[in-house]
């Protein structure tokens, strides 16, 4: 197996783990907050998605191609960065799932087919990324599957708050 499908096995097998935490689980269970954190189920589905979705397009377009509709790179202030990790009126998890899906199979086709993993692109101005840095696309997938992971971490502990259910052990 060579390096790509490495990062997109490893990376699939985190997207699991999170898609499993919420099996089973109705919309209202799926939104429900059991910390005093902002988390609920369905709210880190979404969130894993549009940050899955926006490093996708920074592989092939760079900083610019990450800004949203509102010209911000990610959230734009405090409401709206707690608001992409909460259910919102309409969302349903079969909804968000499917979307999960949809943005993950776009990202493994990138990552299939794109000529050069080295392709990088100076980051977008924020104050955890020194100005001037650059992620190649590899370094973008290493991100995106420690971001995957330690979501799936938060999945697990909310879901176990919520019923009593663990997604291992």
């Amino acid at each position: 197996m060579g390096e790509r499908e490495e990062l997109v096995e490893t990376l699939d097998k985190h997207r699991g783990l999170l898609r499993h935490t919420v099996r089973d689980l109705t919309d209202a269970q799926a939104a429900r907050r059991t910390t005093v954190s902002e988390l609920s189920l369905g709210g880190l589905i979404k969130h894993v998605a549009a940050v899955e979705e926006r490093w996708g397009r920074f592989m092939t377009g760079g900083a610019e191609a990450m800004r949203g509709r509102d010209g911000q790179h990610g959230p734009g202030n405090a409401d709206a960065w707690a608001a992409q990790f909460r259910m919102a009126e309409g969302d349903t998890l079969a909804g968000l799932l499917a979307e999960y899906e949809r943005v993950a199979r776009g990202t493994d086709e990138l990552v299939r087919t794109l000529p050069d993993l080295d392709l990088a692109h100076e980051l977008p101005p924020a104050p955890w990324f020194p100005p001037g840095t650059t992620w190649s696309v590899r370094r973008v997938l290493l991100h995106l599957i420690a971001e995957t992971a330690q979501h799936a971490g938060h999945a697990d502990i909310v879901r176990e708050s919520l019923d009593g259910a663990k997604s291992t052990g």
